[in-house]
């Protein structure tokens, strides 16, 4: 007998509104709906109402709490793009310092999130005891943990100063000294193992199917990531490697252990990024024009459109911008984030597992939800579907209207 088992929205597994319905067959899960669209605050709208398009970087910063430096430096290249705006060297280093950092703290939050899901609590508080050492280096250097306020448009609004360096070095060597342990924790526990291997699989053809992003397609075998195949920032001056799970195991299976694996090996790369960053970084000016009402004015002069790229922590971030000569604020704005693309991957990775897996593979694409959620178009009170032909209509329709 078949019977639905909702998931969400509201759900202890879930940090954040959306539905899962799975349908049952015993314990098996023989069909996967996922239903987004619980949570719509309006980010893009209110993003191109404000008074000018300094005040939106302000409003990227929060489409994701965790990706806060990502969403402002997708906006911030962009704009750079279509208004023809220099960027220091100095500052594209400092960039990607801030990238990395953000990628490490992240990860780390994930790995914790994950232990949970797996009821591994005493992992969980030991890897966010290990994660506050970044999150003090971020205080250090922008002033604040989380959100951040230090991207502008042509640099950084604040320097990486020679007493923070000793400190970001501090933390540097840290993570080289606990690499091998947390690794030994998460990848050698016998109970882990079992919850993780050959569990949600999400197969090569499936992630390239469904366009998945980041350390999700990663740990599928496909050897995409941004920062390797179209450089930002500085990091046409560092080897990037896209990382996947057989340059530690030898093999891809393209599980949640897979994922796990990419995510460890991410936080290790990114170290050694900031270590070259470091050793290599040229003095300089940390931005090209300091008079912010200078600023504005060349971008209300500009015009055009562009989409800024940035290797997230979760995989790939776009942002669409369209600016109109004489136009005060952002004329179009809108932003693609990585979860958008990786929560199609749900379906195949859940299909035929236990009821006790849902969490933990669902956590395993490390889902923002906030920053995906879309608004359901109702009539009449009723919802109203649509189908991929009327999604390519609107599509057209929206593309057209955007080029007047």
């Amino acid at each position: 007998m078949k019977y639905t088992v909702p998931i969400g929205p509201i759900h202890p597994a879930l940090k954040e509104p959306i539905a899962i319905n799975c349908t049952v067959s015993g314990e098996e899960i023989t069909d996967v709906d996922v239903v987004a669209s619980q949570n719509h605050r309006g980010i893009e709208w209110i993003g191109m109402n404000r008074n000018n398009p300094v005040q939106t970087i302000y409003i990227a910063e929060r489409v994701c709490g965790i990706c806060n430096f990502c969403h402002p430096a997708c906006l911030i290249m962009a704009v750079e793009e279509i208004a023809d705006i220099d960027v220091p060297e100095r500052a594209q280093y400092i960039r990607v310092i801030q990238s990395e950092l953000e990628r490490i703290h992240s990860h780390l939050l994930w790995a914790g999130v994950a232990a949970h899901e797996l009821g591994f609590d005493s992992l969980l508080h030991y890897t966010w005891m290990v994660r506050e050492k970044v999150m003090d280096t971020l205080e250090i250097v922008n002033g604040n943990r989380v959100t951040k306020a230090i991207m502008m448009y042509g640099g950084v609004r604040r320097d990486i100063k020679d007493e923070h360096v000793p400190k970001i070095r501090e933390m540097i060597k840290y993570y080289q000294d606990l690499f091998d342990k947390v690794a030994k924790l998460f990848l050698e526990d016998k109970t882990i193992k079992m919850r993780t291997r050959n569990i949600g699989i999400l197969t090569k053809e499936d992630a390239l199917k469904l366009q998945a992003v980041g350390p999700t397609v990663r740990a599928s075998g496909v050897k995409k990531d941004v920062r390797q195949d179209t450089p930002y920032f500085a990091y046409p001056d560092f080897d990037v490697k896209a990382i996947t799970p057989d340059m530690l195991t030898g093999k891809v299976v393209g599980d949640t252990y897979d994922r796990i694996v990419v995510r460890l090996l991410e936080v290790k790369q990114s170290v050694e990024i900031i270590e070259q960053a470091l050793d290599e970084m040229p003095p300089g000016e940390i931005i090209s024009e300091q008079k912010i009402p200078k600023l504005l004015a060349k971008i209300k002069r500009a015009e055009g459109e562009a989409i800024g790229r940035h290797e997230a922590p979760r995989g790939e971030d776009i942002h669409y911008v369209k600016l109109k000569s004489g136009f005060e604020s952002l004329y179009t704005w809108k932003v693609r984030a990585p979860t958008y693309s990786n929560i199609m991957a749900w379906r195949p990775m859940l299909m035929h597992h236990q009821i006790a897996d849902i969490p933990i593979v669902a956590a395993s694409i490390d889902p923002c939800l906030s920053c995906t959620n879309r608004a359901v178009v109702t009539e009449n009170n009723e919802e109203k579907w649509l189908t991929a032909e009327d999604l390519h209509n609107l599509s057209v329709k929206k593309t057209k209207e955007m080029m007047k």
